[in-house]
């Protein structure tokens, strides 16, 4: 009665139980879901990412092996795909082909990626050093990546290594870019400056701080990154300066069948087609995983 009259409640706040209690990971799984495209997306690209890894066990035969009396034979006369010009069977050249391409956007992914959030917290960070990192990216994003191929397959010979170093340069100054503006409105926030003002490390500041802030714009921009790295490697490759044969790769496959496109469309078609599903898989999640993880999108 005390309490109703004095206008106060003192029954404590309801606390979820434990079950309740939704892991982010797991409601960002849940909204991601929730949306058709999104749902489709991640479906593609987990298939994709299943078939590039398991690839050796999947595939029907072994990517270099062939029957020249199968040579450039349609789908359904030799195998499910048909053949190449050397008789290799479709499916297992494109299960290999689909497995070095991931591999070569994984690497140049993670080496690119990598060195531009570094430049990019460091840019935030220190404000002496922002000038001059950034104008060094200004100076990287001038040069388009089909040059930084022929530069470098200059130098080292075409291959996958050549390929792998100008995906990865090209990659430092966009994610600088976008981490620097995540880390500088981060920097803007007040519990930045009490940390501060307790003394904490920088190095602690970044890892505890920092980065998982800006995680969810790395995130964003990783996933739209593999779709673009797949076709910059893929163009790279099919004008030779990539893997070089026997190596089973999407884009030098998609032009060794150029020779044959009018009778046999299918060995270059279908690397050329599995090429534009796995890109487009990619920007879709990309643009799936933003409206999630942005706030202003998600109202």
């Amino acid at each position: 009665m005390q309490q109703v009259l004095s206008g106060t409640d003192t029954t404590p706040p309801r606390v979820a139980p434990e079950s309740e209690q939704i892991p982010p990971a797991v409601s960002t799984f849940r909204r991601l879901m929730a949306d058709p495209a999104g749902a489709i997306a991640f479906t593609v690209v987990a298939l994709v990412v299943a078939a590039a890894l398991f690839a050796p066990w999947l595939a029907p035969s072994g990517p270099w092996s062939g029957d020249m009396a199968n040579a450039l034979k349609a789908p359904g006369e030799a195998g499910l795909l048909g053949a190449d010009s050397q008789g290799r069977d479709m499916v297992s050249r494109l299960l290999y082909g689909l497995h070095t391409t991931m591999l070569m956007a994984v690497a140049s992914i993670l080496i690119g990626c990598s060195i531009g959030a570094c430049i990019g917290l460091a840019a935030a960070y220190y404000r002496p050093l922002s000038g001059v990192l950034m104008r060094l990216m200004d100076v990287l994003l001038s040069f388009p990546t089909i040059l930084f191929g022929l530069a470098i397959a200059a130098i080292l010979g075409p291959g996958l290594t050549a390929v792998i170093a100008a995906l990865s340069i090209s990659s430092v100054p966009l994610m600088a870019r976008i981490v620097r503006g995540a880390a500088l409105s981060v920097l803007q926030q007040d519990y930045i400056e009490s940390a501060r003002a307790l003394g904490v490390s920088d190095l602690h500041l970044w890892r505890r701080h920092l980065l998982p802030n800006c995680m969810s714009s790395i995130m964003v921009f990783v996933t739209l990154r593999f779709g673009q790295v797949i076709l910059l490697g893929a163009a790279l490759s099919f004008i030779g300066l990539g893997a070089q044969p026997p190596t089973a790769e999407l884009g030098s496959m998609a032009a060794e069948g150029r020779s044959f496109l009018f009778f046999a469309p299918h060995v270059s078609v279908l690397p050329s087609m599995l090429i534009f599903i796995v890109v487009l898989a990619f920007n879709t999640l990309g643009d799936a995983l933003r409206d999630v993880l942005d706030p202003k999108l998600r109202k």
